[in-house]
């Protein structure tokens, strides 16, 4: 069904130039670039396209239903275990990610970091990790740079240079946010151990830019749509403009099932569920999988046949591996004044003076810590997770203490990075299928003892930082068990130089398929320092300028 008045419907059976599988952060930047290009694209979303007057502020929905984030109440369970020698039993949420059009930078938190030049080459440098496939990009943060900046101005980010961010061509194009009050705790803090916070940049409009309007400062951001557009979701950025292109068919409700090839090992369709829940097929020229790290490697595997026989692009052995999902931290301090945290965008100030921890620690790796309301600032989120500090769970008490804590607490959170392990891994669950009768998602997750020890050296700091801004009590964790779960699905279809240890190249294009590419979260070759999500666009960007060349000199 065409969403604008510009947009064509193209007939299934004859080839368009692009499919492109998902909407999300990378599908959004590939739609609008490859539209806008002139070329004829069709994009596949299983999810619906909401609005910004769709969303609303219904903690239960989102939270509790998985309004924009499915799981078994919808039809798609995953499965998880923490080494192969487990069964993986059935879960919510493991691998998490919004259904809609835009993906999950419709939901995200905003939070913008650039990955630095270390991200890039930090192999070379640090030397191999045993045990894992740490290894350098074949990239540089140079031949990123230039669209890193294209997001900034594309799309609308907020924020000011730091004294530990790496050079940029060009400024922000809008100032930081305003400084919320977990900050001027986190700032006071930070400056009195001799660090040096400074603002967060973020994907949310500080003030009006490219048509939208700035934020209104409402406090749901972390796990909800924003209902002004003023945060840059691909939704609210890039699929308007690749619609209005005249060359973009957005079809919602897509179910992708496998991608087809033909005997030249070209591929030559996408096969799909409709919104009615008919098969059908979208014959093209190429392909773009962004339908993220754990989506895209499960079409791969059930792309497989007598030509590709452990998966499509998967000569390697590498498609499903790698799994990363950026470690964490939180601590929730209560403090004798109100913080008023709920208010405004999660995070307005980061510190990133532990980005790259000193080797001599005995272990890999590095983040930042942000301030924030410990329970993303919603009250029903608040108000479940009251008692954390003791005291009554229940009648007037009960409400009295809720209130005081709702106001009166803020978070320090830590994020980390995490070591890519082939151990750590996506594949299809051989017992359990979604509603499709496609095989669920089955993760396998185990956090490096280096992951694990990051978490632990940044919980120490977030503690001393909790001190130090003078809280009363405060409460905290990070998993010491390794995680479960995350929403950063990263590294299952790295890039590389080399075939046999990567699955995509350096402009994205698959190794093994000349006309297939990746690009989302799983094309990462490290996780960075806890925010991908920039990254992911900026790589978007300049794999469609990659294969846009490309077509043009007839070589897709």
């Amino acid at each position: 069904m065409a969403e604008s008045q510009n947009s064509p419907t193209y007939p299934t059976r004859e080839p368009v130039d692009f499919v492109v599988v998902g909407s999300g952060a990378a599908g959004g930047v590939m739609a609008k670039e490859l539209s806008t290009a002139g070329f004829s694209v069709v994009v596949l979303e299983q999810g619906p396209h909401l609005q910004a007057a769709d969303f609303k502020h219904d903690e239960w929905d989102y939270d509790y239903n998985g309004g924009l984030m499915w799981g078994i109440k919808q039809g798609h369970p995953q499965t998880f275990r923490k080494n192969e020698n487990e069964e993986a039993v059935e879960a919510e949420a493991v691998l998490g990610y919004a259904h809609n059009v835009g993906g999950s930078s419709v939901h995200f938190s905003g939070n913008f970091w650039r990955f630095r030049p270390i991200d890039f080459m930090e192999a070379s440098v640090r030397g191999t990790v045993p045990g894992t496939n740490f290894a350098d990009w074949p990239i540089s943060y140079e031949d990123l740079e230039p669209y890193y900046t294209k997001v900034d101005w594309e799309i609308g980010v907020s924020g000011l240079q730091g004294p530990w961010d790496p050079p940029r061509s060009r400024a922000y194009p809008c100032p930081p946010m305003p400084i919320k009050g977990p900050d001027v705790l986190l700032e006071r803090a930070g400056k009195q151990l001799g660090l040096n916070p400074y603002p967060a940049p973020v994907a949310i409009l500080s003030q009006p830019h490219n048509g939208r309007p700035g934020c209104i400062h409402c406090g749901f951001c972390n796990g909800f749509g924003c209902e002004v557009n003023a945060k840059s979701s691909s939704m609210a950025t890039m699929i308007p403009l690749a619609l209005a292109s005249g060359n973009c068919e957005l079809r919602t409700g897509c179910t992708v099932s496998r991608v087809n090839t033909g005997e030249d090992g070209r591929v030559t369709e996408v096969v799909y569920w409709d919104a009615e829940g008919t098969e059908q097929a979208q014959r093209a020229n190429a392909v773009v999988l962004c339908a993220n790290g754990s989506e895209t490697p499960r079409i791969l595997f059930l792309s497989e046949s007598e030509q590709h026989p452990d998966g499509l692009a998967n000569s390697s052995g590498f498609v499903g591996q790698n799994l990363m999902f950026n470690g964490y931290t939180a601590i929730v301090g209560l403090f004798p004044e109100p913080v008023n945290a709920y208010k405004s965008v999660p995070a307005t100030r980061v510190i990133h003076d532990y980005y790259e921890l000193d080797p001599n620690l005995g272990f890999y790796g590095g983040g930042g810590i942000d301030g924030r309301h410990y329970s993303r600032g919603t009250p029903l989120n608040s108000a479940l997770m009251s008692g954390m500090f003791g005291g009554p769970t229940w009648g007037a008490e009960y409400k009295k203490n809720l209130q005081q804590e709702f106001t009166h607490t803020a978070a320090f959170d830590g994020h980390t990075t995490s070591l890519p392990l082939a151990s750590n891994n996506v594949t299809l669950d051989p017992n359990v299928q979604d509603k499709y009768g496609r095989p669920a998602l089955r993760c396998t997750y185990m956090d490096h003892p280096d992951d694990i020890q990051t978490m632990s050296y940044f919980y120490d700091r977030t503690v001393e930082l909790m001190e130090a801004a003078g809280a009363i009590r405060y409460a905290g964790e990070y998993p010491e068990n390794g995680q479960e779960g995350n929403v950063h699905l990263l590294g299952t279809c790295r890039m590389g130089d080399d075939p046999s240890s990567s699955v995509i190249d350096k402009y994205h294009r698959t190794h093994d398929v000349p006309n297939l590419f990746i690009s989302d979260g799983s094309s990462l070759i490290t996780s960075g320092r806890g925010q991908p999500t920039m990254t992911i666009m900026a790589m978007a960007f300049r794999a469609a300028d990659n294969i846009i060349q490309a077509a043009r000199r007839g070589e897709i």
